[in-house]
């Protein structure tokens, strides 16, 4: 099962709002998701990701999109991460 961190679309028409949730890659976008990482407003730029389960997704081989890491990355995660890998 490949593991995808990415953006599920919640909100309404033209006001979208996104939370970033780990999924299995075969699942529909907004469908079934294994759990939460965080929350996405486009509108206002603003994101909340909790950085210890954001991590522990990571490490355990999840792949974020090209959109959530571009999130992460604003917040350091992966940088975090990279340090984290490197020093292994």
């Amino acid at each position: 099962m490949a593991v995808k961190l990415r953006l599920k679309r919640m909100g309404a028409k033209k006001s979208p709002f996104y939370r970033i949730v780990a999924a299995d890659s075969r699942s529909p976008r907004d469908g079934k998701f294994i759990e939460s990482v965080g929350t996405y407003n486009p509108l206002t730029g603003e994101s909340k990701i909790d950085e210890e389960v954001a991590s522990k997704w990571l490490n355990n081989g999840a792949i974020p999109t090209d959109t959530v890491r571009s999130l992460f990355s604003k917040a350091n995660i992966m940088k975090k991460f990279h340090e984290q890998k490197g020093a292994k």
